[in-house]
């Protein structure tokens, strides 16, 4: 399974940004998928995951309220919206496909991942 996330960019505080994963093989649409990000310095830490069917989805306290997260089964792509940014969420941004079909908020639950897109918000 190959990921290619897209979707990154500089945005202002307050503003919107609509990150897109794209999965090149259609057996990864039996799998939960998840985004992560990586601030400089930080550890990876993750942001959402949705279930295979997208009828189940789990946030960060972070994201709540802010990102959601979207899969379209029939393209095998996995969107996550996210609005009201802040500074903090200044990172690179992973997709990822889980081992099982659920939401999976750990990353040690995921098998591959996609090579990050980096948001970038200025205050």
């Amino acid at each position: 399974v190959q990921l290619q996330a897209s979707g990154g960019g500089l945005v202002q505080a307050g503003g919107s940004l609509r990150l897109s994963c794209a999965a090149s093989k259609r057996t990864s649409s039996n799998n939960g998928m998840g985004w992560f990000r990586q601030a400089p310095g930080k550890e990876r830490e993750f942001v959402a995951a949705i279930s295979w069917n997208g009828g189940s989805t789990v946030y960060a306290d972070s994201a709540k309220g802010r990102f959601t997260i979207n899969r379209d089964r029939t393209r095998n792509t996995v969107t996550l919206q996210m609005n009201s940014l802040k500074p903090e969420d200044t990172a690179i941004y992973y997709c990822a496909s889980a081992r099982s079909s659920g939401v999976v908020p750990r990353a040690n639950g995921y098998a591959y991942w996609g090579q990050g897109t980096l948001v970038t918000v200025s205050s």
